[in-house]
């Protein structure tokens, strides 16, 4: 198997039944570990399911669980580090492009440290239309308490100094490659 780190990839973004929700055209690649894939991207390209298409404002790196039900983009901003955490299915490699299911709920770690859950209403809502399962239900309640309490006590990847490393390391990769 080739090596994906030092490269492109796209992201895709699913809903339970399948659907495709969100693409992002770009991410490049700095970490491909047994637990994690992590990637930079500036500017990158998201196209909506609706077919709305934006760019991303700030530099961010996103780190995928490939085990563990979620995933996090730390944004880089003038004030400091905003952490938007996804919970979603743990993620995986296809061909160019990483996959993954997202289930709705967020979190939200702002740089003045306070937390925030998102979207509680949008996951009662797809739970009964996408007919999660208790188990699933479950998994995913647990993964938002988990996930919260590495937020407040800054644990990985909730850590401005190895998101700012692995800034840094993208600068320097890409700028020998232009």
């Amino acid at each position: 198997i080739m090596s994906i780190v030092g490269r492109w990839v796209g992201i895709q973004c699913y809903k339970h039944d399948g659907a495709v929700h969100r693409c992002w055209d770009r991410g490049f690649v700095l970490e491909n570990s047994h637990d994690y894939i992590v990637i930079a991207s500036r500017r990158a390209k998201v196209v909506e399911n609706n077919g709305r298409r934006w760019f991303t404002k700030e530099p961010a790196i996103t780190i995928f669980s490939k085990h563990e039900w979620w995933n996090a983009i730390c944004m880089i901003k003038n004030d400091g580090i905003c952490y938007y955490c996804n919970i979603a299915s743990p993620s995986m490699i296809d061909r160019d492009v990483i996959k993954y299911i997202d289930y709705d709920l967020d979190a939200k770690l702002f740089p003045n440290g306070e937390v925030r859950v998102l979207d509680e209403k949008e996951y009662a809502h797809h739970r009964d239309s996408y007919g999660y399962d208790d188990e699933l239900d479950k998994i995913l309640k647990y993964t938002m308490k988990f996930i919260i309490e590495r937020m407040k006590k800054h644990e990985f990847p909730f850590q401005e100094n190895i998101v700012r490393d692995y800034y840094q390391s993208f600068l320097e990769m890409t700028a020998k490659k232009e």
